[in-house]
C-alpha cells in the first residue's frame, strides 16, 4: 500500500467514525454502563444487551440472532471484561454479516470489466436522499476513472429532474432528460443509447420515488427494465434501493415493499451521520440478505462510502484494529 492509499484509507476511516458518532455514543455508553461491575454474562446482562440493540434499531430478529451467538460463545469462552465483550460482539456481528457477502466488491467504485456500460437503476421513496445518493455515486465513479452518465427517469416531478441536473453539474457528468411527464422508460432508452454511442462506463438511472401499490410499482419498474434491455440485453446490472437510516424501523418496511416489487440486489443507507439509529444497517443487511453496498455519512459530495462490514463494526463498537 502506497502513502496516498494509506492516507485515503485513514481519511475514509475518519469520515466513518465521525458519521457514526451519534450511534456510537449511544451504543458504546450503554454497553459500558451495562457491564459495569459485572464479571460474567448472565440473564440480566443479556436482557440489557437486547434492549441496547433494539433501541439502536438493529431490529428484533437480528438482535435475537446476535444474542444466540453470544450465548453460544459464552458456553465456550470465559467472559472477563469490556474489551473481551467488544471483541466478542465484533467477531459475531461480522460473522453474521459475512453470511450475506456484504463485501462482494472490495474495489471501491470500480465496475466489472465484463460489461460496459454498467447500468445501475436506483429506486426508493421521495425524501430518503435518492437523488443526492445518485449524484454522489456519479462523483465517486468518475473520481475512480470511469466515464459516467445519468438518466432522469423520474419524470413526474420537475424538482427531481432539476435536482439531478444540479448534482450532474457538481459531479461533472452529463444528464439525459426529457420533458416533464415523459415516459420514464423512454428516458432510460435514450440514456442507454447515448451511453453506448459515447463509450460510457457507468450509467445511473433515477426512477420516481413513489411507493404506491406493489402492482403499479412493479409494472412501472418492469417496463423500464424491458425497454433498457432493448439496448443492453442484461441491463440493469444492479438495482439499488436507497433507504433513510434515520427512519429506523420505517426503513425496514420500505425495504420489504421494494423487495417485493422488484429485484433489488443492493442497498444504500443514507443520513447515518444525523441519527443514533445506525444499527439499522446491521438489521437490514441481515434480514433481507441483500448487501448494503453504500452508506451515506454526511452532506458532502465525497461523504458516500462503500460499505465494508469490518470497518463499520469496528467503528460502531469503538474497536481499534
Amino acid at each position: 500500500m502506497g502513502f496516498f492509499d494509506f492516507f485515503s484509507k485513514e481519511k475514509k476511516k475518519e469520515t466513518l467514525d465521525k458519521g457514526l458518532e451519534r450511534t456510537k455514543e449511544g451504543l458504546f455508553s450503554k454497553l459500558t454502563r451495562a457491564i459495569a461491575g459485572k464479571s460474567t454474562i448472565d440473564d440480566d446482562f443479556l436482557d440489557e444487551l437486547e434492549e441496547i440493540f433494539l433501541t439502536s434499531d438493529v431490529g428484533v430478529e437480528t438482535t435475537l440472532k446476535i444474542l444466540d451467538r453470544i450465548k453460544e460463545r459464552v458456553k465456550r469462552d470465559k467472559y472477563v471484561g469490556t474489551a473481551e465483550l467488544n471483541n466478542l460482539l465484533y467477531e459475531e456481528i461480522v460473522a453474521m454479516l459475512s453470511e450475506n457477502e456484504s463485501d462482494a466488491d472490495l474495489n471501491d467504485f470500480q465496475v466489472p470489466p465484463s460489461h460496459k456500460p454498467h447500468v445501475i437503476m436506483v429506486v426508493g421513496v421521495n425524501g430518503v436522499g435518492k437523488t443526492t445518493t445518485i449524484g454522489k455515486l456519479a462523483y465517486n465513479f468518475k473520481a475512480a476513472g470511469n466515464k459516467v452518465m445519468l438518466g432522469a427517469a423520474d419524470t413526474f416531478r420537475a424538482a427531481a429532474v432539476e435536482q439531478l441536473e444540479v448534482w450532474g453539474e457538481r459531479a461533472g457528468v452529463p444528464v439525459i432528460k426529457q420533458k416533464l411527464g415523459a415516459d420514464p422508460a423512454a428516458v432510460a432508452f435514450d440514456t442507454l443509447s447515448s451511453a453506448v454511442a459515447n463509450g460510457v462506463d457507468v450509467v445511473i438511472i433515477d426512477t420516481a420515488g413513489r411507493l404506491h401499490n406493489k402492482i403499479g410499482l412493479m409494472d412501472e419498474l418492469s417496463k423500464i427494465k424491458r425497454v433498457m434491455q432493448k439496448v443492453i440485453p442484461d441491463a440493469p446490472h444492479d438495482i439499488l434501493l436507497v433507504l433513510d437510516g434515520s427512519t429506523g424501523q420505517n426503513a425496514f418496511e420500505q425495504a420489504r415493499q421494494f423487495v417485493a416489487a422488484t429485484s433489488v440486489n443492493q442497498l444504500a443507507v443514507t443520513k447515518l451521520d444525523g441519527t443514533a439509529r445506525g444499527g439499522v444497517v446491521i438489521g437490514i443487511s441481515d434480514q433481507f440478505k441483500i448487501p448494503v453496498k453504500y452508506i451515506g455519512l454526511g452532506e458532502g459530495i465525497g461523504d458516500l462510502q462503500v460499505f465494508h462490514k469490518r470497518d463499520f463494526v469496528e467503528s460502531l463498537l469503538d474497536i481499534k484494529k
